[in-house]
């Protein structure tokens, strides 16, 4: 984590694309528009394919990525750029363009990477990156649960988990390479803060397991 402070006070807080998940999403939009409406095999030509790519349609490398998720019904593909572009708006709004920017190429690095190793790539779980970035760091904001049930931001956090740990589990070889990379972004940015609070939790615990074990006959615990 050091080295993204160090890169942002190079660059300056604002470097990068000013309001970004607004272009993103609009852009996903068009596409989806396009693709119900007028080129029904436009996201055949954008998906991401490793022997198609190798074979010479290098632009699939990027354009997957503008591929909408949850792209079957107009209401989950409306709801699910909604969701997307608050998210993103408020990740941009608590760290900057610069950070933000770099977490969403991480994302997209991480998943062509991970369609590289395993043949096919997907987006899914950039998305869902912003998710979970986002209830780490408001891990007591609301979510209103298809607009009608409060939910707090840290148990849709750890659904989410348990979710990747299931698909994980289950998956085959490709959809576990595109869990693993495409998460690279939220490792790097949390990872660190993450292990550092487990490695202090530890030590807490431990000193507290031997301070009561040292108390004798006198420990009011036992």
């Amino acid at each position: 984590m050091r080295w993204i402070y160090r890169l942002e006070r190079r660059l300056g807080r604002n470097f990068g694309v000013p309001n970004l998940m607004m272009y993103v999403s609009a852009t996903m939009l068009g596409v989806y528009a396009l693709q119900l409406l007028i080129m029904p095999g436009l996201f055949n030509l954008m998906f991401f394919s490793r022997s198609l790519i190798f074979a010479g349609e290098i632009w699939r490398i990027f354009t997957f990525a503008l591929i909408p998720p949850l792209s079957g019904q107009p209401l989950w593909v409306l709801l699910s750029l909604f969701v997307a572009y608050r998210i993103g708006t408020s990740l941009e709004y608590a760290w900057g363009q610069t950070r933000f920017t770099l977490y969403v190429l991480l994302g997209i690095l991480g998943a062509v990477i991970a369609g590289f190793v395993s043949e096919v790539g997907s987006n899914t779980y950039v998305f869902l990156s912003f998710i979970l970035a986002f209830c780490y760091l408001h891990p007591n904001a609301t979510f209103l649960l298809f607009f009608i049930l409060p939910v707090k931001a840290r148990y849709i956090a750890i659904f989410n988990w348990v979710l990747y740990a299931w698909a994980f589990y289950q998956g085959n070889f490709s959809q576990r390479v595109a869990i693993v990379f495409s998460l690279i972004n939220f490792f790097i940015f949390f990872g660190p803060d993450i292990w550092r609070t487990v490695r202090q939790n530890y030590e807490a615990s431990r000193r507290r397991r031997n301070f009561q074990k040292n108390w004798g006959d006198n420990n009011p615990w036992r």
